[in-house]
């Protein structure tokens, strides 16, 4: 199969045909052993494109197509689906640096962290695989959409590769559709020229059904690499139900964040198996050690 691409770019109609022929080939030939392509390895997958765009393409590929439909991702797997998490407002440095150690001990997807400990953690986990992911308008999502950008771009400055950024609750549940979108797409801009993915929480406890479609259709209308599920501050965290509907609503080109309540290799597994691409979890090590974290939220 043979994409063109316009300028370096590839539109969102050439990604979906390349996920879908690699999940095709994947179903075709099996999870083997030859060469590795996202968490498990798979036969050779015969998808081109511009040399430019590989990494993206990986990226995305390995996020995306990486879903258990023929088996659930093993204990061993499930690191690379964790955002190894310390939100905790009493966090201290001590705290951070296990977080580091923990993240690179069992090479996590990432850490995420709060704005201020960006660069501690970005200067720790140089040159590992281990990004580092900050939270924007965190927990809230009630500022000024100048200063979720601003705070973006400080984070990404300091290193961060990715950012999790709250959506404006009050304003979707207003109907005030516009802004909710302006308000994530000041973000994206600032995380895509920057170099950095960003994720939206959408605080999916605090909504309705109907309204956690609308704020995944704005989040990937606006522009969005993942939608996620919540701050695990709130009420209610991540649920099987609500992930599930989440990626029948964005569909196969955007990640689906998992989190909040997700303490267990069970429950990590569930969120996998429907749709999520990326666990958030403060019990990250408990999860690939096969255990079950006491308590709650971040």
């Amino acid at each position: 199969m043979e994409f063109r691409t316009v300028n370096g770019e590839v539109s969102e109609e050439q990604l979906e045909k390349i996920l879908l022929e690699i999940t095709r080939q994947i179903l075709d030939h099996g999870l083997g052993a030859v060469g590795t392509f996202g968490q498990w390895g798979c036969s050779t997958v015969c998808v081109e494109v511009c040399p430019e765009r590989v990494n993206q393409m990986l990226d995305a590929g390995a996020c995306r197509v990486g879903v258990a439909w023929r088996d659930a991702p093993s204990i061993a797997d499930m690191a690379g689906f964790i955002d190894h998490t310390m939100l905790k407002p009493d966090a201290s440095l001590a705290d951070i640096d296990k977080l580091c150690d923990e993240a690179l001990r069992h090479e996590f997807a990432s850490v995420c962290v709060n704005g201020v400990h960006v660069k501690r953690c970005a200067e720790i986990l140089a040159g590992s695989p281990v990004s580092v992911c900050s939270v924007v308008g965190f927990p809230l999502g009630a500022m000024a959409p100048e200063v979720k950008v601003y705070e973006a771009r400080r984070a990404i400055e300091d290193g961060a590769c990715e950012v999790d950024m709250v959506m404006n609750v009050g304003a979707l549940k207003s109907g005030d559709e516009g802004f909710v979108q302006r308000d994530v797409a000041g973000v994206v801009e600032v995380c895509h020229r920057l170099g950095a993915k960003l994720k939206v929480i959408l605080e999916t406890g605090l909504l309705t059904e109907p309204e956690i479609v609308r704020g995944c259709e704005l989040a990937k209308a606006a522009g969005a690499d993942f939608v996620k599920t919540s701050t695990g501050f709130s009420k209610g965290g991540a649920t099987v139900e609500h992930v599930a509907l989440m990626r029948r609503t964005v569909g196969p080109t955007l990640g689906v964040k998992a989190s909040g309540g997700v303490r267990s290799p069970e429950d990590a597994r569930a969120m996998v198996e429907a749709g999520a691409t990326r666990i958030g979890a403060s019990a990250s090590v408990a999860i690939v050690q096969g255990g079950k974290a006491a308590g709650g939220g971040y």
